[in-house]
């Protein structure tokens, strides 16, 4: 089956976005599911440093040996422990793209406003990607991680990053703005 036509944004036929406050509670339900079928919360980098980890276990088995990050139990955990992230990330990367098609948005584009190019849009991507991975890193998870789950089991941790995070969102429009207006 085709997917529909994609309408303009604001065109007849688009169909509006999802409710904000039904869109929490399902993102909430999604959360405890996880917490209750999983025993763990919600994240997108423990499964790259699974997938990542796996490769380099199957390419280097010698360094693998040798270094003490990969006896982490998170890394050393039997397939379905281990995997279950991984099926979490695909499902997610697949119904966004599920809801998307539903919804007659799915086109290839690159957003931007009307005083910056495809190149720049893409190398403030790019960049933005970048430090968001290193600080993923560094803090050894994911903004999803540690916001949402973190969050929901009220770490005070959490909650003083979600602070930071919009803090620092905040004063950084400051400087990219003029590029979308």
């Amino acid at each position: 089956m085709p997917p529909p036509s994609v309408p303009e944004p604001g065109a007849a036929g688009a169909r509006s976005y999802a409710n904000p406050y039904l869109a929490g509670v399902g993102l909430g339900v999604v959360l405890l599911c996880s917490f209750l079928l999983a025993g763990r919360g919600l994240g997108v980098v423990g499964a790259i440093r699974t997938l990542t980890g796996d490769a380099m276990r199957l390419l280097f088995p010698a360094h693998v040996a040798a270094n003490p990050f990969y006896a982490d139990e998170r890394i050393a955990t039997p397939f379905a422990a281990r995997y279950w992230i991984v099926f979490e990330v695909a499902g997610l990367i697949l119904g966004a793209w599920l809801s998307a098609w539903l919804a007659g948005r799915v086109r290839t584009q690159i957003t931007h406003g009307p005083r910056i190019g495809d190149a720049g849009r893409m190398g403030y991507a790019l960049v933005g990607g970048g430090i968001m991975g290193f600080g993923a890193a560094l803090a050894r998870g994911c903004t999803s991680g540690l916001a949402l789950s973190g969050g929901a089991l009220l770490g005070v941790g959490s909650w003083v990053f979600m602070l930071a995070l919009f803090a620092g969102g905040y004063a950084a429009a400051w400087f990219v703005r003029r590029q979308w207006i």
